[in-house]
């Protein structure tokens, strides 16, 4: 414990967080509306407080000579108790460092963590218990690290291939993991998981949140927990239960890893909301610090507005709230050498008090970033609130999560009927949605299964959600999956089911690979992993939501082939929608072009052809029973079949098996206009 004072001479206020320097350790606060905060230092329980000297501007700080790495901390926060004016101070609650790097402990369930008398369920009382012992501290972190020659990596949004996956689900039944690393950054970080990857085509491993979250208490209450982590507790805090050491260089060492095998590393964020919930919520960090400026709020400042489902709203509309987003962005770039991020329930970021707005400050901030508009930005492009779905509205260079395609193809593979001119809209890198305001094709992430929803397998296995185990009598999650379980419900024995099920699935993930636009894996579906039908596992730490890579039914070298064949043919890679160079056409079975009518039946096969870097690629979807095709014109080379051995090729005569996806190719002379000839790839500063 230290026994200094503040150094007022040598305090400053630019930098927000605990900042260490070498010789001592500067706290900056920011609390518009605090009248007064105290730094709390722990020693064990021992807790010594002191009053920060200097306020500017509305951020309070001070700089102590002697603290180090390691020293243990929080804030109590003096001000206002008055809910229906928006504040909701209370010293009597220890408040976390909404710029701690690290956290040491967890959230324990107890009355003394609410603003008010929780038991009374009005929170215009006022709670005296301290809830120091009940909330993790923050502690002193020291930046330093040899990172040698590493740095973000900037594979081109056209070269990539996302991997969605949790940082436990992935290595919790890994065999060639070692069994006390599994579920953490260094079980991720080992050699036989990185090589599954490479192997498969992998280029960018997008991981679901692992800044520290709440366990919610009503899923420990049922023996469950919130493994997901959609409930973000600090921003710049990693998840303590993921590290294997317990400090934050684990992570460090797991993406300079993935950086040596040319992997980068996305992580998923939750800026949208915080782990406090609704004013009835309890008061951990923000709440306490400045509630008026961190949250939005209606008309009625006691309430939260909320457009997440989840209770607030983060007020990103207020510049140093927006700032700490930035801040915290930067870090994981900057500090953790990770390559970009996908934002949860993206439009809440672009809320203005008009609603959505694409050129809002969120936005624009971030476009004019010197770090952050120069790495990989996704956005999850919805919120609950109205005006929230927002597919194909967010500006460049933000690429956007498509659930068009997820639902276009899952329906028409099931034989939905009617959507074979939505699947060529898919294929085409849906350009109602993204050939607009000079964004690229690669705008579009498709997807044919993420994490929130059924697997791959469990799209082929189940006609209806199985969520039992989630504790709600099977009433959470959404009924509208697309799926269909080719005969029976669920695992079968009939060896016909499961080889009708790995040929749709292989149709499927040739669809996702061959796509205009950047495919995403969910991680597990390329060994046919299967939750068991629950299509809301954001609850099940356990097998149920951990991959089994000893399925029986891996679909890895499909993949792997389908990875290669991007790689190897430019076209299939194309950012650019129709233009004079990139010309897409489109044939009926007989060879002739496809016209109005042709699009209704979706038995019959159609062929794509598209002419791009002096190729010519024919994808040929046959979405019904085996068939006889006529290319439109010789000299094709049959490159790919879904379902190999099921396809022929005599001159212009194509013959395909049942739901089957078949590429073929030829060089042709590239189509050139002369006023594009100093036009450049529409990626290229972005790359």
């Amino acid at each position: 414990m230290t026994t200094s004072s503040f150094d007022r001479h040598a305090a400053w206020s630019h930098r927000l967080g605990a900042q260490y320097d070498g010789r001592g350790t500067n706290f900056a606060l920011f609390s518009d509306h605090a009248e007064r905060v105290e730094l709390c230092l722990f020693d064990g329980e021992t807790e010594r407080r002191l009053d920060l000297p200097e306020m500017q501007g509305g951020i309070w700080f001070g700089y102590l000579p002697d603290v180090h790495p390691g020293q243990r901390y929080g804030y109590r926060v003096h001000g206002p108790y008055d809910p229906a004016s928006g504040h909701r101070f209370n010293p009597n609650k220890l408040l976390i460092d909404p710029y701690a790097r690290q956290l040491d402990g967890s959230v324990t369930h107890d009355p003394a963590i609410f603003g008010y008398e929780m038991e009374s369920g009005d929170d215009t009382t006022f709670d005296t218990r301290d809830s120091a012992p009940f909330v993790p501290k923050g502690y002193v972190t020291d930046p330093s690290y040899d990172w040698d020659e590493d740095k973000v990596l900037r594979h081109r949004w056209r070269d990539s291939v996302f991997y969605e996956a949790h940082v436990r689900g992935m290595t919790m039944q890994r065999p060639d993991v070692p069994e006390d690393l599994r579920g953490t950054f260094a079980g991720l970080a080992q050699q036989p998981v990185i090589d599954h990857l490479r192997r498969i085509g992998v280029t960018a491993l997008e991981l679901l949140p692992v800044h520290t979250f709440l366990q919610d208490d009503y899923l420990l209450e049922k023996g469950l927990t919130n493994y997901w982590g959609y409930n973000t507790l600090n921003f710049f805090a990693p998840e303590r239960r993921y590290l294997k050491s317990g400090e934050w260089g684990e992570i460090k060492d797991m993406v300079r890893r993935y950086h040596d095998a040319d992997i980068e590393v996305i992580l998923d964020v939750v800026y949208n909301h915080t782990a406090e919930g609704s004013e009835l919520g309890p008061t951990l960090s923000f709440r306490g610090i400045d509630n008026l400026s961190y949250y939005l709020h209606g008309e009625d400042a006691r309430h939260c507005y909320d457009t997440t489902g989840c209770g607030n709203t983060v007020n990103v509309a207020h510049p140093m709230v927006l700032r700490m987003v930035l801040d915290s962005l930067r870090h994981w770039v900057q500090e953790m050498h990770v390559d970009g991020f996908r934002f949860d329930l993206a439009s809440t970021l672009g809320r203005e008090a008009t609603g959505f707005e694409r050129e809002g400050s969120f936005f624009a901030a971030i476009r004019q970033d010197p770090v952050l508009s120069s790495i990989k930005l996704i956005a999850e492009p919805w919120d609950i609130g109205d005006g929230g779905y927002q597919v194909g509205g967010f500006p460049w260079p933000f690429r956007e999560w498509n659930d068009k395609f997820r639902d276009d193809v899952r329906g028409f593979w099931r034989r939905g009927g009617g959507l074979k001119g939505a699947l060529a809209e898919r294929l085409c890198g849906s350009p109602v949605q993204f050939d607009h305001s000079n964004r690229p094709a690669s705008s579009s992430i498709n997807f044919v299964a993420a994490h929130d929803g059924f697997t791959l397998w469990d799209v082929v296995s189940y006609n209806e959600k199985h969520n039992e185990a989630n504790g709600e009598d099977n009433r959470d999650g959404h009924d509208h999956n697309l799926s269909d379980n080719m005969g029976v419900e669920g695992a079968a024995e009939d060896a016909d089911i499961t080889a009708a099920r790995l040929r749709r699935a292989r149709a499927m993930l040739s669809t996702l690979m061959l796509s205009r636009g950047v495919p995403m894996l969910l991680g597990g579906d390329e060994v046919g992993n299967s939750q068991g039908g629950n299509n809301n596992a954001y609850c099940q730490d356990n097998e149920i939501g951990w991959i089994d890579w000893d399925t029986g039914h891996d679909l890895s070298g499909t993949v792997a082939d389908l990875a290669e064949l991007r790689r190897r043919i430019p076209a299939l890679r194309e950012t650019r929608f129709d233009s004079d160079t990139c010309v897409t056409r489109w044939f009926g079975p007989d060879g002739a072009d496809m016209e109005d009518g042709d699009w209704d039946d979706d038995s019959d096969p159609v062929v794509m052809c598209h002419e791009a870097e002096g190729q010519a690629v024919l994808i040929v979807v046959n979405g019904g029973d085996d068939a006889e095709l006529v290319l439109h014109e010789e000299g094709y080379t049959l490159d790919f079949v879904s379902e190999p051995e099921t396809a022929t090729l005599d001159g212009t005569a194509l013959s395909m098996g049942w739901q089957t996806v078949a590429v073929l190719s030829k060089a042709i002379e590239e189509r050139t206009d002369p006023d594009d000839l100093e036009e450049t790839d529409p990626e290229e500063d972005a790359a």
